[in-house]
């Protein structure tokens, strides 16, 4: 190994909530890769698939990884999560990384980075999700810091931020909308109180679906109609049943003139016996 790639080995480090500040110190204490160092590494990597050097340009980039998670610190998500999730995309970089592009890994690894943490805060800071389009994406982080600074948005500063973004005022208008929102549990605290319930959503969002009362009814009621429409196609003659059939019943509806043609009739022929048997079977289920 060349004199320049006398690395230190590292310590394992283990992020954890409860651990988070000695893992930041243990970071720090890596050195910085001089570009030669960081040069001979990728170079190991890239031909040789070499994961010592992979582990090497991943630990002592682990300071870089801390800087642009702690710039995220507003969102109310714990740092060791956004770190962690910031070192998944060290990695992703790492493994992309060419050294022959003659750039620092720092700043080829930011965009993987930002965009881990990116993808987690818009997973985890509402329990609906606030942006899912790209423009959307955009405009989440972009408004608020906007609005860390400004607070509610005037008319005129929603108009000169989507003219900023490249937006429409109304969807400025809406990630503000929802910026401004908060999760709402299902159902409220329990309360001796009746009036503090009610803005539970339990208490007024209700569906009969799942009710087995209501489900043992429905599918009697199908079953019983089914039945009744059975009986009464067996009232008719075979060309009429088959009429109805391919005009009513099948996944694929036959037209009046391909059903002349089989039954070598005229269209309106099959008009007429289509609407002489849609009677008999109205009366027999109606009696």
């Amino acid at each position: 190994m060349n004199n320049h790639l006398a690395i230190s080995q590292p310590h394992e480090l283990t992020l954890s909530a409860s651990s988070l500040d000695a893992y930041i110190n243990a970071a720090h204490q890596l050195p910085i890769l001089s570009a030669d160092q960081e040069r001979d590494l990728a170079q190991r990597l890239h031909d040789h698939q070499d994961l010592e050097a992979a582990r090497q340009l991943i630990t002592h980039h682990l300071r870089f990884v801390i800087r642009v998670a702690r710039g995220y610190n507003g969102y109310g998500l714990a740092l060791a999560d956004l770190i962690q999730e910031g070192n998944i995309g060290l990695m992703k970089a790492v493994k992309r990384f060419d050294p022959a592009q003659n750039v620092r890994l720092v700043s080829f690894a930011v965009h993987w980075i930002r965009a881990e943490i990116h993808e987690f805060i818009l997973r985890n800071w509402r329990i609906v999700k606030v942006a899912t389009t790209k423009a959307q994406r955009k405009l989440f982080f972009n408004l608020r810091s906007k609005k860390n600074r400004l607070g509610w948005l005037n008319h005129e500063e929603v108009e000169s931020v989507a003219m900023d973004l490249g937006v429409k005022p109304s969807e400025v208008l809406e990630m503000e909308s929802r910026l401004s929102g908060q999760d709402l549990g299902f159902d409220a605290p329990t309360s001796s109180n009746d009036e503090e319930n009610i803005s539970s959503p339990s208490a007024y969002l209700t569906h009969q679906g799942d009710d087995p009362e209501t489900y043992i009814e429905k599918s009697d009621w199908s079953q019983h109609q089914e039945t009744r429409l059975q009986n009464a196609l067996n009232i008719l003659d075979d060309r009429s049943r088959a009429i109805i059939q391919a005009r009513w019943l099948n996944e694929k509806k036959q037209t009046l003139h391909e059903l002349a043609q089989q039954f070598g009739v005229s269209a309106e022929r099959v008009r007429q016996l289509e609407n002489n048997a849609m009677k008999k079977l109205q009366a027999h289920i109606s009696a």
